[in-house]
């Protein structure tokens, strides 16, 4: 694995922070409607992300999600602009403002999604994986879904292909404890949801969530097994959000105290607390890193703010290949 620096822990900081902030903020502005539909935050998952990337190869490796998936893209290099952009329903975003919060796409950056669709990004993410050791390529997939989504049945057909056929895809389970409002001991009889991964004789194993070397170790593990064509792996990280489902949730199949139990060991304080006590920097050199967040979000939403709503057109350019397809009414 690649060595844990001082500039890691540096850029997890900024990263992570970076990623809360955004998060923040479409709060914010989706209380004032400026983001409709629904919406789902990353918040207190952060350290998934963070050392995953550490882990990867960003110029081949891949990466694809469910619908909690802002600030994935951003890691993978997308500019944030133009996620916000995309939340906003904007002509400039991602999808040029026509798939909004849970479909943020970026070929370029190998950023494949973003799902409505519980589970429907299984068998996706070991589908392009199939397609990369069929044209020789080494680049591993990581596909990550929640705890909720582990009971689809396309999870078990997924996971049974991908070790038949050696796939190198590794498939990650943020288990942040709810699936919506039902927690993870009400929809089965085992809470451990990396031991599925032994009915397939898949390798697999949990891993500390909160914590971005913890992910680092155990993705990398699983990556470099998969690029030496030994297969897939099954990894439970196990996490928590500190915001409800999405922003309609009540959350009232938990307490307050539950949430702040878990702030205790908030991923981002954690590499705060390292950075100061290795001296990797002072509290107010990490102030000015945050001030220059804020900053970059305050772009971010004027960016989105300043754009032009797509044109109507662009609805039926970016859906349908033929031009005179025949079921389109122009009478909108």
């Amino acid at each position: 694995m690649k060595e844990v620096t001082r500039d890691t822990y540096l850029d997890w900081y900024k990263n992570m922070m970076f990623w809360r902030k955004f998060e923040d903020k479409l709060a914010s502005v989706y209380i004032q409607q400026k983001v409709r539909g629904f919406l789902h935050l990353y918040n207190g998952q952060e350290a998934i992300l963070a050392g995953s990337l550490h882990a990867m190869e960003l110029t081949k490796d891949r990466m694809i999600t469910a619908y909690r998936n802002h600030v994935q893209p951003i890691g993978m290099g997308v500019d944030p602009k133009r996620v916000m952009a995309e939340l906003f329903g904007k002509a400039t975003g991602t999808s040029n403002g026509l798939g909004g919060s849970m479909h943020i796409f970026s070929k370029e950056h190998r950023f494949h999604g973003g799902h409505g669709i519980v589970g429907g990004q299984i068998p996706l993410g070991a589908g392009m994986a199939f397609g990369d050791k069929y044209h020789g390529s080494d680049a591993v997939t990581l596909c990550f879904m929640g705890d909720g989504a582990v009971r689809q049945g396309s999870l078990h057909e997924t996971l049974n292909l991908a070790m038949l056929w050696k796939l190198p895809v590794v498939f990650i389970v943020e288990n942040n404890g709810y699936a919506m409002g039902t927690s993870v001991e009400r929809t089965a009889n085992h809470t451990d949801i990396w031991k599925l991964g032994l009915g397939y004789e898949m390798p697999c194993g949990p891993i500390d969530g909160m914590n971005p070397v913890a992910v680092a170790e155990g993705i990398d593990e699983a990556i470099q097994r998969a690029r030496r064509g030994d297969g897939p792996t099954f990894l439970e990280a196990k996490t928590y959000r500190y915001r409800g489902h999405s922003m309609s949730d009540a959350q009232h199949y938990r307490t307050k105290d539950e949430v702040e139990e878990y702030r205790k060991i908030d991923p981002i304080t954690q590499v705060k607390d390292i950075i100061l006590a290795e001296n990797y920097a002072t509290e107010e050199e990490l102030a000015k890193v945050l001030a220059d967040v804020k900053a970059r979000v305050k772009e971010c939403e004027a960016f989105a703010e300043s754009s032009p709503f797509p044109e109507k057109n662009v609805m039926y350019d970016a859906v349908y290949e033929q031009e005179d397809y025949p079921f389109i009414s122009h009478k909108l």
